[in-house]
């Protein structure tokens, strides 16, 4: 915008993107979609440029096993399996809530019941594999607890002899 010499008043006039999104994605407090941001850039004479790439995003060791561990457990994860998990994990649900507190932790406890509950399998699939913040920060309160062997728990975390 410094370049162009526009302001965000400006921008917004010719964009038709609101001015406080403008703001608020300037700020890093807010999102844009890419088509929002093609539009803003295509009137200060840019283009967006999307290039897709896989990346290997940096996890912990603790979130890296947790993914690890749930990834195989969603190898598993049908709706028939679901059925038979469902007792455990809601047992494992009610462990939780007792001895949680703060969010987004009791947040993700009640999505993890509304996923278990409706038969979400392919949203259970998402959370257990996703690498996005929200996957893991779900996964750092997950009802899984104990439904994987005790043979394949030591074969993902390496521990197999």
């Amino acid at each position: 915008m410094t370049e162009v010499g526009i302001t965000q008043s400006e921008l917004s006039r010719i964009s038709g993107v609101r001015q406080p999104s403008i703001s608020q994605f300037l700020s890093g407090r807010g999102h844009l979609s890419d088509d929002m941001l093609d539009r803003l850039l295509s009137c200060m004479g840019y283009r967006l440029e999307v290039v897709r790439r896989p990346v290997r995003p940096e996890l912990g060791r603790s979130s890296k096993r947790s993914w690890e561990l749930h990834r195989r457990l969603s190898s598993h994860l049908t709706s028939q399996t679901l059925n038979e998990w469902r007792p455990a994990m809601l047992s494992n649900l009610s462990r939780l809530r007792s001895s949680t507190q703060g969010q987004p932790h009791l947040r993700n406890l009640d999505r993890w019941e509304s996923l278990i509950g409706g038969g979400d399998v392919s949203g259970l699939h998402r959370v257990m594999t996703g690498l996005d913040v929200d996957s893991i920060e779900m996964r750092e309160v997950s009802p899984m607890r104990g439904l994987l062997s005790q043979g394949e728990r030591a074969e993902v975390l390496g521990l197999a002899t």
